[in-house]
């Protein structure tokens, strides 16, 4: 792909997150209210809070509103209120859209996803219409200039089941959802750090975007990512460095 770089779409990712550091928060919150009510608050027996609270404390959450959402969570508060759901849909371009949202208002929440998919010349799909897209997995995302010796032996070791270099020199490990936390705990036992760690929705093909389909499927990105009740928004589209949108 002529001008496509992995590496660059992860930073560019990266960095439009970052700036919405206020919203995270609010959906870390709400994330560990609710895996605080699911399989409890002590985050040693639920790997769920385990992998929120390390999102926590990633994005400089004090402690102690951490420690509040899981008492609300576990002590049958605010996150019984919460029902998890998976809207799916395609981007202006043809790029297969998951949006996983925790809501309290179904219909609300349909609403303003439909709204923003029809806004910037989506769609949204029926149940199952691009989910075969996408592996539930861990991944690891290293820098380039990160030894790829080091990283795999480590990672293969740890119980992950591949580990793939790309031209630019970014290493991305991916393993089981289940084997997560050992594969992660062997990196820090490594001093091994990734620029990236979590349990995602990973695309098993890219589609890749230039020109007005980039510019409409990020602008479609960061309004889904601006609604309240979407927590994650996971997508195939791939952008093209001489079109990567501001």
């Amino acid at each position: 792909m002529a001008g496509h770089s992995k590496w660059a779409n992860i930073q560019h990712r990266k960095g439009r997150q970052d700036a919405k550091r206020g919203k995270l928060w609010t959906k870390i919150i709400r994330e560990i209210t609710v895996a605080a009510r699911d399989g409890g608050p002590d985050p040693e027996s639920n790997p769920r809070l385990r992998l929120a609270w390390d999102k926590a404390t990633a994005a400089n959450m004090p402690k102690d509103n951490i420690q509040r959402a899981i008492q609300r969570g576990a002590g049958g508060g605010d996150g019984n209120n919460y029902e998890e759901v998976r809207y799916e849909g395609y981007g202006p371009g043809g790029a297969a859209i998951l949006i996983d949202c925790m809501t309290d208002n179904r219909t609300r929440t349909v609403a303003e996803v439909r709204h923003a998919l029809n806004k910037h010349g989506g769609n949204l799909g029926q149940d199952g219409s691009v989910t075969f897209l996408f592996k539930h997995c861990g991944q690891f995302l290293f820098a380039p200039g990160v030894s790829e010796d080091a990283v795999m032996e480590v990672a293969l070791e740890a119980g992950a089941d591949d580990v793939i270099t790309d031209e630019d020199g970014m290493i991305e490990v991916v393993c089981e959802p289940s084997a997560y936390e050992a594969v992660k705990a062997a990196f820090e036992a490594a001093g091994l750090v990734p620029e990236v760690q979590d349990v995602v929705m990973k695309a098993l093909n890219e589609t890749e975007l230039t020109g007005d389909d980039a510019e409409r499927t990020q602008k479609l990105i960061d309004m889904l990512e601006s609604l309240d009740d979407v927590q994650q928004v996971y997508t195939t589209a791939v952008f093209d460095e001489s079109a990567q949108p501001s």
